[in-house]
Parts: C-alpha cells; sequence; structure tokens
C-alpha cells in the first residue's frame, strides 16, 4: 500500500477516535451508531476524499471532518441495506438491526446521516453550499440506486444501461463525490473537481463490474462465499450480458434457475457454464478494462504535477488488481 494512503488512514482512523459517540445520549441509541463504526474496514471514501484534498497540495485539516461525514454517510447506508437484505453479518460481526433491535436499527442510521451533516457545519459559507448540494445529490442518488436494485429483483430482463446506471448510482457517485469533496476543500478549480469527479466515477463502475466478476469467477481469492450473487439470483453484468448474448434457449435456463433461491452447486455450475459459454465473463473482464482505462484518462487531464497524481495512480492499481 502506498504511503499517502496508509497516512490517511490513519488521520482517518484517530478522527474517528475523537468522534466516537461514546459520551452522547440516550447511550442506547449512539451506542449503535459506535458499534457499526467499530467493525472497521478499509474506509475507502474517507481516505478518498483526504486524497483528493493533497491532489490539490490542501491543508488536510480542513478535510477531516468532510471525510468523516462521508464515512458516517456510507455506514448509515450499511446499516439500512442491512434491514432491507434481512442480513445477519456485517464484515463478520453481527449487524446492527440484530444486535440491538430493528427500531434502533432503523434510528441509528438516521442519526448518523445527521451527524454526517454536521460534519459540514464549520466549512466556510462558500465551501459549506458547494460541498452540501453536492452531498445531497449524492445521498439521492444512492437512495435511487437502492431503489433500481430491488426493482431487479422481481424482473428476468435487465438492460446493460439499466445496470450500468444502478451501480454508478448505488457505488460509484459516493466514491466519486468524496474525490471532489475533498478537491472542494482544497480550493480547486471546477474544471478540475469535474475531472476528479468523473475519475471516482468511472473507477467505482470498474470496481463493482470486478466484484462481480470475481464472486463467480475468483474462487479461492476473493474473501466472501463463492458464487453467492448465482445463489441469490442477483442481475449482475455477468447476467445482464448472459441474457444480452444467449440463444432463447440459454436465455430459457438461466431464467428458469433464477426462478428460486437455492444453494444447490448444480445450478452454480450450470449458469457458470453458461456464462462462460456466451461469452459473458470475457464481456465483463472487457467492461472492467474499458471503464479502468476511462477513470485514468480522466486522473490524466487533472491539471496538477504528475507527481501529486502517483498516490492516486497507485490506489486505483491496488484497487483493479484483485486477482481475476
Amino acid at each position: 500500500m502506498n504511503t499517502q494512503v496508509s497516512d490517511c488512514r490513519t488521520v482517518v482512523r484517530e478522527a474517528m477516535e475523537v468522534y466516537a459517540f461514546n459520551e452522547f445520549e440516550p447511550k442506547e441509541l449512539y451506542d449503535a451508531c459506535h458499534y457499526i463504526l467499530s467493525l472497521g474496514g478499509k474506509r475507502i471514501r474517507p481516505v478518498l476524499c483526504l486524497m483528493g484534498n493533497l491532489l490539490f497540495d490542501g491543508d488536510l485539516n480542513d478535510a477531516i471532518k468532510p471525510a468523516l461525514g462521508i464515512e458516517f454517510f456510507h455506514n448509515f447506508t450499511l446499516m439500512h441495506d442491512d434491514i432491507m437484505d434481512q442480513a445477519p453479518l456485517r464484515r463478520g460481526k453481527q449487524t446492527v438491526h440484530l444486535k440491538y433491535d430493528l427500531g434502533t436499527g432503523i434510528l441509528s442510521g438516521d442519526a448518523l446521516i445527521v451527524q454526517a451533516y454536521r460534519m459540514f457545519e464549520d466549512l466556510p459559507a462558500d465551501k459549506f453550499k458547494h460541498i452540501v448540494q453536492l452531498f445531497s445529490k449524492t445521498a439521492e442518488e444512492l437512495c435511487e440506486g437502492q431503489q433500481y436494485d430491488k426493482n431487479f429483483e422481481t424482473l428476468f430482463e435487465v438492460s446493460y444501461e439499466d445496470y450500468i446506471r444502478m451501480i454508478e448510482y448505488k457505488t460509484a457517485v459516493l466514491v466519486a463525490a468524496a474525490l471532489q469533496i475533498g478537491a472542494i476543500t482544497a480550493e480547486a478549480d471546477l474544471k478540475n473537481q469535474s475531472y476528479l469527479y468523473e475519475f471516482g466515477r468511472n473507477l467505482g463502475i470498474a470496481f463493482q463490474l470486478q466484484d462481480d466478476y470475481l464472486d463467480v469467477f475468483g474462487e479461492g481469492a476473493f474473501g466472501k462465499l463463492h458464487a453467492g450473487d448465482i445463489i441469490e439470483n442477483k442481475k449482475t453484468i455477468l447476467y445482464v450480458k448472459a441474457i444480452e448474448l444467449s440463444d432463447k434457449e440459454n436465455q430459457k435456463a438461466l431464467k428458469d434457475w433464477y426462478s428460486s433461491y437455492t444453494e444447490d452447486p448444480q445450478k452454480i455450475e450450470a449458469v457458470k457454464l453458461i456464462f462462460q459459454s456466451v461469452g459473458a465473463d470475457m464481456a465483463a473482464r472487457e467492461l472492467i478494462e474499458e471503464f479502468t482505462q476511462k477513470a485514468m484518462n480522466f486522473l490524466d487531464k487533472v491539471e496538477v504535477d504528475e507527481t501529486n497524481k502517483l498516490p492516486l495512480r497507485e490506489l486505483a492499481n491496488e484497487l483493479m488488481k484483485r486477482k481475476i
């Protein structure tokens, strides 16, 4: 891991210890907030916010609280996603709504988003308006992305365009906004902010496409239930491209397999075989490369010294080099 990422992660961890909600009341509400934040994770979004600041030689202290706001918001989305999915575990630990109760899970998620906005209160007026507008737009898009994802649960055919829009809103826009918010705190001009946003948006899409691919074809290299997306009938890029590329026989077979929940290994192997036989696996890999390259092209356009860009290039390469 490059030094800047490691340093930024340390700054985020130390700042979160200061804003840990330990003395907030009522304890029952804020204990749940503290709990999900304590589960760790890579903290990539607040780290990107800090890196967006450093890219333009900003003062890191100006970006720390906005970075925490982004992390609080991200964890709010995780808490509510877990409730919607009835998930038992988050990062290997009991989810908030099961450790506490459903009401606390909902309310503490609401409290986290309020605390996220409070992290912007000390910003100068011009930066406050710009950042809150971007943050609110991003929050709105995340809700829309989540609804699109839910809609896909009852559809057998999802277009490529609709799928890309869903992962853009559900995953990529928060990555992009984190970078741009960091740039705003460093007083970057609008053109460079836009380039950096597009770098993050395209990288976020590429990362999610890679996630889809590795779930099925990254066995032994990806620390999660193998082919869980097939088991749960998720309409990932592999399914979307397979439906698009298949003849009627394979389309019918896929729809039949995706009509019920089962952990039968026969289902996994049959679906994988269709993905490979119609070329959905290769199509997904090509799209991963396409969006990664788009991201790098936008980073190239950012008008700062190349040495300032190097930590972001290295981080992007680290994120995208997971074993395929």
